[in-house]
């Protein structure tokens, strides 16, 4: 079920995006909170139909994700600096949610039958509400990786 792991997304012309917004998050658990915000008022402003409850708990997840497992704990007293960026990008009938964070490690999905447990179902409910997902290291310059989930959108029409 949670293959996608390392997958590139799918073929999308850079050049077709209609709307793309970009946040960048402090190494801090509020940060989910500031990302739920940013992506609902960005998602307002789009056409996204049904899909915004899902964009939205997408997010929270994913970012969730990499603040807890991607991000090193903060100094105390030093500066802090944005570990975390959110990118939002939407063509006419997709929409991709992609989270960078400094790590090098794979998410990988907890080996759990608990249900009740608290914590552990993260990208399990990416793969449950986004229609698709995957990971893929950064070059160059920038450090770490970005994991992303697809949304198709339905349009009217």
């Amino acid at each position: 079920m949670l293959k996608p792991l390392r997958q590139g997304l799918p073929p999308l012309d850079p050049a077709a995006v209609s709307d793309a917004a970009s946040c960048a998050l402090p190494a801090r658990f509020e940060a989910v909170r500031e990302a739920r915000r940013f992506t609902g008022r960005t998602l307002e402003q789009w056409d996204v139909g049904d899909r915004f409850d899902d964009i939205c708990l997408v997010v929270s997840e994913l970012v969730t994700n990499a603040l807890r497992h991607a991000v090193p704990a903060a100094p105390r007293g030093g500066e802090e600096h944005p570990s975390v960026r959110l990118h939002l990008m939407r063509w006419t009938e997709r929409l991709v949610c992609a989270v960078r964070d400094p790590s090098h490690e794979s998410p990988a999905p907890r080996d759990s039958d608990d249900f009740s447990a608290e914590s552990g179902r993260g990208l399990f409910l990416v793969d449950s509400f986004a229609d698709s997902w995957g990971w893929h290291p950064l070059a160059g310059t920038l450090d770490g990786k970005v994991v992303w989930a697809l949304f198709r959108l339905h349009t009217a029409g």
